[in-house]
């Protein structure tokens, strides 16, 4: 079978994740759901009913597998490509979601955040999941791939898009982002306006090496302290996935 074709995206292909569970819409070249945005997902509280919204959704990988892990939950899918907003909510139909799922077209951090407001009022969501661009403008090599460009490649700062969260969520609702370890000091001080209960784990391909993500939540208005928690590693040291980094990675297990 021949793969579908988009004009932005160009070959589009299914792929699955979660151990088959989540069946993925999404292009063959360029940016590409991965283990980020699974360990996102793991990383997130028990929400009941939500909403969870999660910022710069791409085809849905987070959000999809957040509602497939939490039966009751309504997940909003904030994504600016209008291509990728497309495939994930096609995605969600594709997962049997769409009764739960809805997408909004819209870039984060945008003035006003007007286009995201109209799909979702001030002060609605419980909590806000992000694994936004990691590379400034001009501090990465681009890739020519605009959806992998577009995704690795930050149009506003990582303050707006916890700017953007703070309006976002309800009283006592949460963020949970994942993002370079290099990033921490931006994440950190960007929390400092309204956050409190920060978590921060570190994400390690292998024990002895440094950590290569974080995993950073963080609760709107709460006074509780910090917490450094255990670092995840990933690999074994035959290069595989650890026992409770393959549950993750099959749905088996939350990290929250």
């Amino acid at each position: 079978m021949t793969d579908e074709m988009l004009p932005g995206l160009g070959a589009i292909g299914e792929d699955r994740l979660l151990d088959g569970r989540l069946r993925l819409l999404q292009p063959r070249k360029g940016h590409r759901a991965g283990s980020d945005a699974i360990l996102l997902a793991a990383a997130l509280p028990a929400l009941a009913e939500g909403p969870l919204v999660d910022f710069g959704a791409g085809v849905g990988t987070a959000g999809l597998a957040a509602a497939l892990r939490q039966p009751a939950l309504s997940v909003v899918l904030v994504e600016r490509d209008p291509e990728l907003a497309a495939l994930a909510a096609r995605n969600a139909v594709l997962n049997g979601l769409e009764q739960r799922v809805r997408v909004v077209a819209a870039a984060i951090g945008e003035r006003g955040d007007g286009a995201l407001q109209a799909g979702l009022p001030r002060g609605a969501a419980a909590w806000v999941a992000m694994n936004p661009p990691y590379f400034e403008a001009g501090a990465a090599r681009a890739s020519p791939i605009p959806n992998r460009r577009l995704a690795h490649v930050a149009e506003q700062p990582l303050a707006l898009w916890l700017k953007a969260a703070r309006r976002a969520l309800s009283a006592r609702g949460g963020v949970t982002i994942i993002h370079r370890a290099e990033a921490l000091p931006e994440i950190l001080s960007a929390l400092a306006t309204g956050f409190g209960e920060v978590t921060i784990r570190p994400v390690q391909a292998l024990a002895e090496r440094p950590a290569i993500r974080v995993i950073v939540s963080a609760r709107l208005g709460s006074k509780k302290p910090a917490a450094l928690l255990p670092a995840l590693i990933l690999n074994g040291p035959d290069g595989r996935f650890t026992a409770l980094s393959e549950a993750l990675h099959r749905g088996e297990l939350g990290l929250a």
